[in-house]
């Protein structure tokens, strides 16, 4: 398959979040995952990253998401805004990143208004983040022929 995927992660709310988001990059063959963060987590031994993914995929902390991005790469922000793509109708860029905020929180203008697209994943509920970050990631593989 060509291309890559990216996750690039804004203000996550522990490091749980990180070490789940790290487990479905390990699954579903992501390129890399990135960071933006307040604070500085200890990545190494999450319980939640079952696979130490972060052995085997790079693992990037920035101040800004946007710093991180590979040329030629597309940006696009996974919320529950108005507007946003449904991702059963998302034809998913052969190059992207993948921007996703914290659970509790939108990822607000001065992301959204830097990605190419905006995609929402249907739901009923909120869903948590490495929840959302695994649907998409499948959804990717399964459009693209790779599943």
């Amino acid at each position: 398959m060509k291309g890559f995927a990216v996750i690039g992660l804004d203000n996550p709310k522990c490091a749980a979040n990180v070490g789940g988001v790290m487990r479905a990059a390990g699954c579903y063959g992501a390129a890399s995952v990135v960071v933006a963060a307040r604070k500085k987590f200890r990545y190494g031994r999450l319980p939640t990253d079952t696979q130490k993914a972060y052995r085997h995929i790079p693992l990037l902390h920035v101040a800004d998401v946007f710093d991180a991005i590979p040329h030629d790469t597309v940006p696009v922000g996974v919320d529950l805004v108005d507007g946003a793509t449904p991702l059963p109708e998302f034809e998913h860029p052969e190059r992207a990143i993948y921007i996703f905020g914290a659970e509790d929180a939108t990822l607000g203008r001065a992301i959204l208004d830097r990605c190419k697209h905006r995609v929402v994943v249907p739901t009923r509920f909120c869903m948590n983040l490495a929840a959302t970050v695994n649907v998409v990631l499948y959804d990717r593989i399964a459009k693209r022929g790779a599943a």
